[in-house]
């Protein structure tokens, strides 16, 4: 009889953890099981089998509930209850969760279904939600307030954002009581700094297992008709939304420090955002084309990862495939894609130092193509990622 693999996430097949749960099943499915993922949004394809748990209506209403009650998490109460029939009648040999939050899902009432299963649990965490009172991340503001008890949120406003209500405390204990207790939980942080980060939460005493998310190389690798004639260099920073905790001032303080020998382009930004660039910044907006996004890549002299809040960012990952180095700074888990035959690491906020080490990248290219090459295809190839998870499920069913 096949195993069967039930993922959990709120997004399949689209979107950064949509698109992991996707190849997580695809594998799965190359290798014998039975695979589904249970999702929050959207009508996606998916090689796995497909359930929503609840609707856009239940979505609104969840997303109102947080707005007036800083609950999020704690309403879908019906749609959530229904998910789990549907997972007594699956009967699911692993159960892996992703994103549990995303306004679509009810924490007590699936974590009190798991505890009452007993069956073996793997929780990839993509962020720090699942430890804090509110916030997914904090080191943007510093607060440390999760090491012992959320209270008084600085990040109230942000997501999942409160309008009015401060339920920190509460949240904190809501999460603590539903996320410990489980027999057989095995939580996934995507860096060693996330993993480093549980290890003072209230999860520590649960199994902790590093697996660096991947990329495709068949998608990222250096494109041979790179783009040349130009003195100018070209400096590029892409991300799926771009805010301050992403690096955009960032950018423009950098962009005040160089000389006009330097070209700065920006991916992902929105019009609005484009048409306040100041001179010297080129902004492109979010695209899915991939192809178009590693030729990109590849035309790059150098990119820049100034991001101030951040867990393990693919994007840097996806430059090293290209070949192309990386500066970064030390934020997070960002320095773990980088090494000394790839790129540099910068202090948190240093823009003097990022600018230093952006010129010595551009004109002495103390970093050749195929060791950045290498750093990503031998370290963050998606299918070695992919497959940790195969032989994790297969330790944890080994105990059953």
């Amino acid at each position: 009889m096949k195993r069967r693999l039930l993922q959990i996430n709120v997004t399949a097949n689209w979107g950064s953890t949509g698109r992991i749960a996707e190849e997580i099943g695809r594998l799965a499915i190359d290798n014998g099981w039975e695979s589904w993922i249970a999702h929050g949004r959207g009508k996606p394809k998916s090689a796995s089998n497909l359930i929503r748990i609840g609707n856009d209506w239940d979505m609104r209403y969840h997303g109102v509930q947080t707005r007036l009650f800083d609950n999020h998490g704690l309403a879908s109460v019906q749609v959530t209850k229904s998910f789990i029939k549907q997972v007594c009648e699956i009967k699911p040999d692993i159960i892996h969760l992703h994103n549990i939050h995303g306004y679509y899902l009810n924490y007590p009432l699936l974590f009190d279904y798991l505890k009452k299963w007993g069956g073996p649990v793997v929780w990839t965490l993509h962020d720090c939600w699942p430890f804090t009172g509110h916030c997914a991340y904090y080191d943007f503001v510093g607060c440390s307030l999760w090491r012992k008890g959320c209270h008084d949120c600085p990040q109230q406003r942000n997501y999942p954002s409160s309008m009015w209500r401060d339920r920190s405390r509460r949240n904190y204990e809501d999460k603590k009581f539903a996320f410990t207790g489980c027999a057989d939980l095995t939580l996934v942080p995507v860096s060693k700094w996330l993993a480093g980060e549980l290890s003072k939460s209230f999860l520590h005493k649960y199994d902790i297992v590093t697996i660096h998310n991947g990329i495709d190389m068949s998608v990222f690798k250096p494109d041979d008709k790179k783009a040349g004639g130009s003195k100018q260099k070209i400096i590029l920073g892409v991300a799926s939304v771009w805010e301050r905790r992403k690096g955009l001032d960032e950018f423009l303080k950098l962009r005040d420090i160089l000389s006009d020998d330097y070209s700065i382009i920006l991916v992902g930004l929105t019009q609005k955002q484009i048409k306040s660039l100041p001179t010297g910044i080129i902004g492109i907006k979010r695209t899915e084309n991939v192809g178009q996004l590693a030729k990109l890549y590849s035309d790059a002299d150098v990119f820049v990862n100034p991001t101030l809040e951040d867990n393990f960012p693919t994007t840097n990952l996806e430059a090293l495939a290209c070949g192309t180095p990386v500066v970064t700074y030390a934020t997070g888990g960002a320095p773990e894609a980088v090494d000394d035959t790839c790129g540099f690491v910068v202090d948190y906020g240093d823009v003097d130092g990022l600018r230093d080490k952006v010129i010595e990248t551009c004109q002495n290219r103390p970093f050749g193509l195929d060791d950045c090459r290498n750093r990503a295809v031998y370290n963050f190839n998606k299918y070695d990622a992919f497959n940790k998870y195969l032989e994790l499920y297969a330790a944890k069913l080994g105990k059953v």
